[in-house]
């Protein structure tokens, strides 16, 4: 039965059914051939389009100078800026983020008392001149200090071929940007001496109180001052000191300061102004790097004692002063002391930055110039140029509450190898001319820099505060963004 049925012949198709089949397949082979050449074509314009594409983009880039962004911009070029503020109605892009020269700056001819006057006072006061004023600016000397920054700055403006990569002065006060006040506010803090020379009571009749409110009344008088509020306004007060009884009167400007260790957050900030660093006061390291010639593991020499977070000092002097390899001396400021100073950071491998009565101190940068590796131990310490500069790569940072515990410190630093050292060493030969004010592309150059960047935010602040009301708060303005305000985690 089932063989039967495998053996039965198929009954044949119909004819009628096979014809329609073969007509079909005919009729669609035409069409099928004409979707292969639209596919084909199609690909083959699209594949042209992306060679195309390819080509412009890596051939022939986009023309800077008709892109609606240009992404080019070097970062060296502080005065170029994509702002978009407006200083005229109806422009999009401010006059500063189309020009890529120089910001302008106009210095104030301040009368003779603000600056030449209290190089005077100062000589004086200890007995170095017979005559004033002198017949002779140029036979005046700027006494050496921690804070001559000042001087610098005011010694490069009125020079004639002084560099003006970044700010130009300027005679014509309608053409300036910025104005700079002289006021050398620093070496005006202390030039009575605590023990006069001549034995007097004080110095010639010289008070900083009065010259500070004096040069305030001078600048509420000048129209340049009046016609921003002080915003374009730049001033130098490097000591925590200086300018103390008109600081709030003149914080609008830029301030130039070692750091923020008495200014208060509404007063100072790091978007604001800028940190400058100490001039050292110990001679530069001239030698090789290398380890063989620092025989003394850790170095310190200065005060013991000192107010607020200083008061770490002293804990440290307690923990180190007996460990194998550490160097730590009191030692107030002289030229004795100067020159140990020099001699101990020279022939140590690491030099100690305690915080004193402010986070910052000129030790720091004595230590960097010395090829030292600075080991800090300030928990609200701001550094200068740090936007160029990481400090990671050239100094070791502890916090406080870990430097006080008997044996971390030294343990720590007996760590470290002599070709980690050599590393740090080298990072901070790239780095030491930002610490050298009297270098042609040193520290003036880079302070000028940091001010130049700061003039977009002038700006900025200049048209907001004239279309803000005026109104009273308890509340910080939203202008301020504060800086460093972690707190010293130790209980001294």
């Amino acid at each position: 039965m089932h063989s039967n049925d495998r053996t039965k012949p198929r009954k044949p198709r119909a004819l009628n059914s096979s014809s329609s089949s073969s007509s079909e397949t005919l009729t669609l082979m035409p069409k099928m051939a004409r979707k292969s050449l639209l596919q084909s074509t199609v690909a083959t314009i699209f594949l042209v389009f992306g060679l195309y594409g390819l080509f412009t983009t890596f051939f022939n880039p986009i023309n800077p100078h008709n892109s609606r962004l240009d992404l080019s911009l070097p970062l060296d070029s502080p005065s170029r800026s994509l702002s978009l503020l407006s200083t005229k109605s109806g422009e999009h892009l401010s006059e500063f983020s189309r020009n890529s020269g120089p910001v302008k700056v106009f210095m104030y001819d301040l009368p003779r008392k603000f600056t030449y006057g209290v190089i005077e006072s100062y000589a004086v006061a200890r007995g170095g001149l017979e005559k004033v004023p002198v017949d002779d600016v140029s036979a005046l000397k700027y006494p050496g200090h921690q804070h001559s920054g000042e001087w610098y700055l005011f010694s490069d403006l009125i020079r004639e071929d002084r560099d003006e990569r970044f700010v130009v002065r300027v005679s014509d006060p309608k053409k300036a940007d910025l104005f700079y006040v002289p006021f050398f506010s620093s070496l005006s803090l202390v030039v009575n001496p605590i023990r006069p020379a001549n034995g007097d009571d004080a110095g010639p009749g010289y008070s900083d109180e009065e010259m500070q409110e004096s040069l305030m009344e001078w600048l509420e008088q000048q129209e340049n001052w009046k016609r921003n509020n002080g915003w374009d306004h730049v001033f130098i007060c490097q000591d925590p000191n200086a300018l103390r009884l008109i600081v709030d009167r003149v914080k609008n400007g830029i301030l130039l300061v070692s750091d923020f260790g008495r200014l208060r957050s509404d007063t100072a900030s790091l978007v604001k102004d800028v940190i400058l660093p100490y001039a050292h006061r110990i001679r530069s390291y001239s030698g090789e790097i290398g380890v063989e010639d620092r025989k003394s593991l850790l170095f310190f020499m200065g005060n013991r004692y000192r107010k607020e977070g200083g008061k770490i000092r002293d804990l440290l002097f307690q923990i180190l002063e007996e460990e194998d390899g550490v160097i730590i001396k009191h030692g107030a400021q002289s030229r004795e002391s100067r020159r140990m100073a020099s001699q101990g950071m020279h022939s140590s491998k690491f030099c100690l930055h305690p915080a004193g009565d402010t986070p910052s101190a000129c030790r720091l940068f004595d230590a960097i110039v010395s090829l030292c590796v600075p080991v800090i131990v300030s928990d609200q310490i701001e550094l200068p140029f740090e936007d160029v500069i990481d400090y990671r790569k050239i100094a070791i940072f502890v916090d406080s509450t870990s430097a006080v515990k008997p044996g971390f410190l030294v343990k720590k630093l007996r760590k470290i190898t002599g070709q980690r050292i050599l590393q740090y060493q080298r990072e901070m030969q790239q780095v030491t001319r930002y610490f050298e004010y009297e270098y042609p592309n040193g520290t003036v150059s880079e302070i000028w820099r940091q001010v130049s960047m700061k003039l977009p935010l002038i700006k900025l602040m200049i048209n907001r505060e004239k279309r803000l009301v005026r109104r009273e708060t308890t509340e910080p303005d939203c202008s301020c963004l504060c800086s460093n305000q972690s707190e010293i985690r130790t209980i001294l």
